[in-house]
């Protein structure tokens, strides 16, 4: 069975989101402005995924309403 890479790397981000969490609550003080910059690069592959893909939708439903109005 072959396993998609795609598949593989939507976890990317809520694995990122996971360690920087793990990371921020049972590192010592010193150690835990590492995992910050992780947990906040999770966040954004997600929301800039979330507002692209909203973007996509929306471009496609333009170009199928101007090809309704054509005919």
């Amino acid at each position: 069975m072959k396993i998609n890479k795609r598949f593989l790397l939507s976890f990317v981000a809520p694995f990122m989101i996971l360690v920087s969490a793990i990371g921020l609550l049972y590192r010592d003080n010193s150690r835990k402005i590492f995992y910050l910059p992780m947990g906040l690069m999770g966040i954004i592959i997600i929301v800039e995924k979330g507002l692209s893909r909203k973007v996509d939708r929306k471009n496609l439903l333009q170009k199928i309403k101007s090809y309704q109005k054509v005919k």
